[in-house]
């Protein structure tokens, strides 16, 4: 009876602990497994009942092993809960996706979840689970087994330490950061397994005492990892970002460790049955082993495991098709913006959200402002070249399988409108809170969450909740109902994602010879559905890539503009799609950069996880992943704060020291938009008095800002831009000669242009400002002032 009493209370103490925080957690975010109210169906497939029939079922029989074989110690004990959280998460991952190298590596980030529920779960055990008996075991050379784990990390690395944590410099064992990256973090992993051997095996025999030195050795190795980091990342410079890194490292080592550290256990075991006098030659050639192991694979092999693209042959053909769009279409050429002839294009705009199917929150109070040739012209004469302009699904396909002819008809009319005052077009199919429904009258919500209004997105006929409630919690994008819709999406449930991909290859057959359209952005802010990083990554860039093989096999050569999930907008990082989603060339990595704006840091009055200026940073880096070049599609939104000039002028400044272009947020807001709230005036650049339904001053001291100095296009590519008002320094070189310089000049007055490397100047006046242009060779300067 004894030897059962402790594991029981430590299966009963998670069972429990899972029962409350389903009922405490109204979104199912914060629990070990978690349930919103939505209600699982054989029409959504396996994974709506994984959680349930496959999560809990192992974490309660991994609770069980681990306490009789690791339940005399709370420290052992902790970690072993731990484990068993991380691989119940594994595998339910496991039963939805079939991807290996995926599943594991998601399991990481319940690492949150994981080490407070094993603090309380391995108290309650040694509390309650009866007397113990402390034992110490002889255990045999740590060498070779850490030796076996550290030399299958760069041959399992899949898709682990892949991120925008992951700075130039810190060490991880992925054989495309480089040899001495791999060489480095291959000894720490194994030096680590060797202290953590040494520790654990000492009290935890057999296969689990291993697994769990394993466990804790892959999160030394993040924490290590972190340190780096610090050094190498910025350090301290006003935000929490080292704290977020320093999560996201320890996440995969622990995942890392939980799912591959069996190699240990059962290399520990093998060792102890070699005679001793043989183990001491072993464990040198073990240790060489090792070396070698890791010279080799640093110089080249590529991982067992790496990521892949589903239906990656939907795009295959489409890729180089891409990269040789006709005269006159923008592209992608490696990590720049390009017009095709060599000239780097800086897309610099506004979102137009005036097509938008919003919901309306007051009756009598328009959700949207009328669009207008004048809103173009007013657009052009800000020196903006792109519209972000804003669609919505459910008025493009209110009936599934039949575009409206009549809101394509709008769409078409803006997108004339553009080209008449030379505006670059990137259709962008929005959504927020997935769909413009809200909270039914009458509904109850549960406690925790709040009754909601609709936004705005998908067709009602496309919105499968499975029963979840409408209600928020602290925001629109985490709602249980949208979440659910979201998760029933990424799957497929009844067809809704490839309703949407047929959708873009239709709206793609339309604009396909249409140059004005720069590019197509396939799915706005992207949420998090239930079980985030499997929906946010994997199956975000799954949808991702199928949407782009419906584009190119419509026809269509323009750029297609990929972002990572909500999480970006809210958090200021993201992990994104999967590297390798698709093999198409012609694409844009474009988060929205709201760090210090609408980012959940603020809302909560916490220093921001993510500075402004580091923002431009991390998103750099995971756009160097892609090989694609970096675009905001949103930022701005500061609100009324008395230092919203303040934050504009800097993120102006870390834009231009960036070199890149973006689409503020946003050109007009309706008193009656849902996102405006109800108040004096409707927001954005161009104001709206919401007594009189009139225009009211728009904001002349942000689009003072937004209006500077830039290049709409420069030869070659360019090293050094900085802008305000109308003064302006860029630095460029071309290998070849072209004529393709072209920059505009906001103010009445014509600029003083001085230049080098460049010939044929000229200043034409234009609304607003002015446009100078001119060719280059080799390298070249431009300055401008008033």
């Amino acid at each position: 009876m004894k030897s059962v009493r402790r594991p029981l209370v430590a299966a009963s103490a998670v069972l429990v602990l899972v029962g409350i925080q389903a009922v405490a957690d109204p979104t199912g975010l914060l629990a070990l497994v978690g349930w919103s109210g939505a209600v699982p169906t054989l029409a959504a497939g396996g994974w709506s009942f994984a959680p349930y029939l496959v999560g809990v079922p192992v974490l309660l029989g991994m609770v069980w092993w681990v306490t009789v074989r690791a339940g005399e110690r709370y420290w052992t004990l902790v970690t072993g809960v731990v484990l068993a959280v991380v691989l119940a998460q594994a595998l339910t991952c496991l039963v939805m996706t079939w991807n290996p190298a995926v599943s594991a590596w998601a399991a990481g980030y319940v690492t949150a979840k994981a080490i407070p529920a094993a603090l309380i779960v391995a108290a309650v055990a040694r509390w309650f689970g009866g007397p113990t008996r402390r034992e110490s075991h002889r255990c045999g050379p740590p060498w070779i087994p850490a030796a076996l784990f550290a030399a299958a990390a760069p041959l399992l690395a899949g898709e682990w330490w892949t991120s925008a944590a992951y700075a130039p410099g810190v060490p991880v064992a992925r054989p495309d950061r480089g040899p001495l990256s791999v060489i480095v973090a291959v000894l720490l992993l194994g030096l680590a397994t060797v202290v953590c051997l040494r520790w654990m095996r000492r009290r935890v025999p057999g296969v689990l005492g291993g697994w769990l030195a394993a466990l804790v050795a892959g999160g030394l190795v993040g924490l290590v990892q972190a340190v780096v980091a610090f050094a190498v990342d910025g350090g301290l410079s006003g935000d929490l970002w080292p704290a977020m890194a320093a999560y996201v490292a320890v996440a995969d080592g622990l995942s890392f460790g939980a799912c591959v550290g069996w190699i240990v256990g059962v290399g520990a075991l093998a060792v102890e049955r070699i005679p001793a006098a043989g183990r001491e030659r072993v464990a040198r050639l073990s240790a060489a082993a090792i070396v070698v192991v890791a010279v080799v694979v640093a110089l080249g092999v590529p991982a067992i495991a790496p990521a892949s693209a589903a239906d990656s042959s939907a795009t295959a053909s489409g890729s180089a098709a891409a990269d040789a769009a006709p005269a006159g279409f923008l592209r992608a050429s490696g990590t720049t913006i390009t017009d095709g002839r060599g000239d780097q294009v800086l897309l610099r705009g506004v979102n137009v959200n005036q097509l938008v199917d919003f919901y309306q929150p007051k009756a009598g109070v328009a959700a949207t402002r009328p669009l207008t040739e004048a809103d173009f012209a007013g657009i052009a004469a800000q020196g903006f070249d792109v519209v972000r302009l804003n669609l919505s699904w459910s008025a493009l396909e209110p009936t599934r399988s039949a575009l409206s002819p009549s809101y394509l008809a709008a769409v078409k009319q803006a997108v004339g409108w553009a080209r008449q005052h030379g505006i670059y077009i990137v259709l962008d199919m929005h959504q927020d809170g997935w769909w413009k429904g809200a909270t039914p009258s009458g509904a109850e919500c549960r406690p925790g969450t709040d009754p909601m209004w609709g936004y705005d997105g998908a067709p009602a006929w496309a919105t499968i909740t499975d029963g979840a409630p409408r209600c928020q919690f602290t925001g629109r994008d985490i709602s249980p109902a949208g979440d659910r819709a979201f998760q029933n999406f990424y799957f497929d449930t009844s067809g809704v994602q490839s309703a949407l991909v047929a959708t873009w290859g239709k709206l793609a057959r339309v604009f396909r010879d249409e140059p004005t359209v720069a590019g197509y952005d396939l799915l706005n802010e992207p949420g998090f559905g239930e079980t985030a990083p499997v929906t946010t990554s994997y199956l975000l860039g799954r949808f991702y890539d199928r949407a782009i093989g419906a584009i190119r096999a419509a026809g269509s050569r323009q750029i297609v503009v990929v972002e990572p999930s909500i999480f970006w907008s809210g958090l200021g990082f993201d992990t994104g799609p999967t590297p390798g989603f698709t093999t198409d060339g012609n694409i844009v990595f474009s988060p929205h950069l709201y760090a210090e704006s609408i980012t959940m840091d603020r809302s909560l009055g916490l220093p921001p996880i993510v500075g402004l200026e580091r923002q431009f940073t991390l998103a750099q880096r995971v756009a160097a992943q892609y090989d694609a070049p970096l675009w905001s599609g949103e930022y701005g939104y500061w609100g009324d704060t008395a230092d919203v000039d303040a934050r504009l002028a800097r993120y102006a400044k870390a834009e231009d020291a960036n070199r890149l272009g973006s689409a503020y947020w946003v050109w007009k807001q309706a008193c009656g938009d849902p996102q405006n709230g109800i108040g004096p005036t409707g927001n954005g650049l161009q104001v709206q008095n919401c007594t009189t339904g009139g225009d009211a001053p728009p904001r002349t001291d942000l689009l003072a800002v937004l209006s500077r100095a830039y290049p709409r296009s420069a030869p070659g590519t360019l090293s050094v831009l900085s802008a305000k008002g109308a003064d302006l320094l860029l630095v460029g070189a071309t290998q070849q000669d072209s004529c393709g310089l072209e920059v505009w000049v906001p103010g009445a007055t014509e600029p003083t242009v001085h230049s080098t490397g460049v010939t044929a100047l000229a200043t034409v006046a234009a609304p607003g400002g002015w446009l100078i242009t001119g060719c280059a060779a080799g390298r070249y300067t431009l300055n401008t002032s008033a």
